[in-house]
């Protein structure tokens, strides 16, 4: 691998996210000299949200930078906040280095070392004063450790519907991914069946998508299955454990929309404890400094397996509050 020079900074953040975004701006405009790493490009889990997603929330609750979030519908969608996250991003000039995996996070506080790699092997060497942490969860799905789970036929992330048409899919989980992803295929002439492990649907799911979903199983459009696990899956079927034993359906494709969850051994990595139960990192619930002095934590990881509890509404405030105990800790220059 080839190595590249060193580039020195005062904080850099891991993870181009919103939060991320939103923790190297304000640091940036404390007076910090700010580099954001990604091993994707910016904002890459939304870049992995189904194509036509609309949000939950209203678009002021998206805003970072004190940026307004202009959109003519009440809720954003996603090609929207894509834009908006990337307009921000060149708004403040903003260092970000996409396409870099953090391999390595090693030194103190005020001295850390921090090695990535791209995607052709190269090594790049930071120098930092400051980490900040921000690398969320969508990328590491939650795995159902069943055989066949390694298919191609099979997915984690749902995207969009055309290519099912006129197939056998089977979605499972319990909550809104699954549910807004059964309910898309079913609208574009997928055979659709659902399969949660629960009795009922997660009450989690969005308002006005639950009674869509469960008016389209009560019409039985589409098949569900509760209180059901999928017990292996086939290049042409899935065997299921009902209630009532084990089934063989026909299929084509999986969706395993179970869920996400931080990298808990990449946090362990730099030293960060971790709570036992909910695998939250242990910091300082103000500054948001981790246990390792100098590493901070910010976005949905400070919830650990909670992933429900943080948001980009309340997560995007983490980078004001870390900026402010940056700017007593360092001096500036």
């Amino acid at each position: 691998m080839q190595s590249r020079p060193e580039t020195r900074v005062d904080v850099l953040v891991i993870g181009a996210g919103p939060t991320g975004l939103a923790c190297g701006i304000e640091a940036q405009r404390a007076g910090f000299k700010v580099v954001v790493v990604d091993k994707g490009c910016v904002v890459n889990s939304l870049f992995h949200y189904p194509a036509h997603m609309t949000f939950f929330t209203t678009p002021e609750l998206l805003e970072i930078g004190n940026i307004p979030f202009t959109t003519a519908h009440q809720k954003p969608n996603r090609e929207e906040a894509l834009e908006y996250y990337r307009k921000v991003a060149e708004h403040y000039h903003l260092l970000i280095s996409q396409y870099q995996k953090v391999e390595a996070v090693s030194g103190k506080d005020g001295d850390f070392h921090v090695a990535t790699s791209d995607r052709l092997g190269r090594i790049y060497d930071y120098h930092t004063r400051k980490v900040i942490v921000s690398t969320g969860y969508y990328d590491l799905a939650n795995q159902l450790n069943i055989p066949g789970e390694e298919l191609p036929k099979v997915s984690h992330y749902y995207q969009e519907p055309h290519p099912f048409f006129d197939t056998d899919v089977l979605a499972i989980g319990g909550k809104n991914s699954a549910a807004i992803a059964a309910l898309d295929l079913w609208r574009h002439g997928a055979r659709v069946t659902l399969v949660h492990r629960g009795a009922k649907l997660h009450h989690h799911i969005k308002y006005w998508i639950l009674p869509d979903i469960e008016n389209r199983i009560k019409n039985k459009e589409i098949t569900a299955f509760m209180n059901t696990t999928v017990e292996s899956i086939a290049a042409d079927h899935v065997m299921l454990k009902t209630p009532d034993g084990s089934l063989r359906l026909k299929n084509d494709f999986v969706f395993a929309l179970v869920g996400y969850h931080p990298d808990y051994d990449f946090l362990r990595a730099m030293g960060i404890e971790l709570s036992s139960e909910q695998c939250r990192p242990v910091c300082d619930p103000q500054t948001l400094e981790s246990n390792v002095p100098g590493i901070y934590v910010a976005g949905v990881i400070v919830a650990g397996s909670r992933t429900n509890e943080i948001f980009i509404e309340n997560g995007r405030f983490h980078g004001q509050n870390i900026a402010a105990h940056l700017k007593k800790k360092m001096q500036v220059g």
